[in-house]
């Protein structure tokens, strides 16, 4: 993938607020510029954000995120996403890892795929780069229906990653290929 980048902060410049396991932005121009840099997806009047987006913009000082009239923190929205989402932290630290190495990220539940990822200026002309599975090191799977979805995606995307978040918060991908073998005669 691409080199890391920091994170970095920026006066606030849109309010949001957590409605079910979304974040929704009334939308505005500033709004429009987050969408058009791959953000969300609109809804009429409104900016629709996934509970890891809004924490990454959250992070990086874009939005600010009110929760039951309240504005909340970065803490306090992840404590709130988590309670929404067992694996929004898991899906936040591999959303925004990609985030930083410069791709636009989208969700799509479309053969169990975790992320859509594609190259920053081809999100509106191609399809996908990768299909991002995530998983947690250490966590039980099962590696024969995690095969069968990559089949499925291999004619969508050039290349299928699994992204495994280790036990130190690090993001390790593993690029996966088929292969094949001949029985031993």
């Amino acid at each position: 993938m691409g080199s890391d980048e920091k994170i970095e902060e920026r006066k606030m410049e849109c309010y949001g607020n957590v409605e079910g396991e979304k974040i929704i932005i009334k939308v505005d121009n500033k709004v429009q510029e987050l969408y058009q840099s791959g953000f969300g997806k609109i809804d009429g009047e409104n900016l629709i954000l996934d509970l890891y987006e809004g924490l990454y913009l959250n992070e990086l000082k874009k939005i600010e995120v009110l929760y039951k009239g309240k504005n909340v923190g970065f803490n306090e929205l992840m404590e709130v996403c988590y309670k929404k989402d067992k694996n929004v932290l898991t899906n936040y630290l591999v959303y925004r890892d990609l985030k930083n190495r410069g791709f636009i990220v989208k969700k799509n539940e479309e053969f169990g795929v975790d992320f859509y990822v594609y190259e920053k200026d081809d999100y509106w002309i191609k399809r996908a780069k990768y299909a991002i599975f995530v998983l947690n090191e250490g966590c039980e799977i099962d590696f024969k229906k995690i095969f069968e979805k990559i089949k499925e995606v291999k004619n969508c995307v050039k290349g299928a990653i699994i992204a495994v978040l280790d036990r130190r918060g690090e993001v390790i991908y593993y690029r996966v290929s088929e292969a094949t073998f001949n029985e031993k005669r």
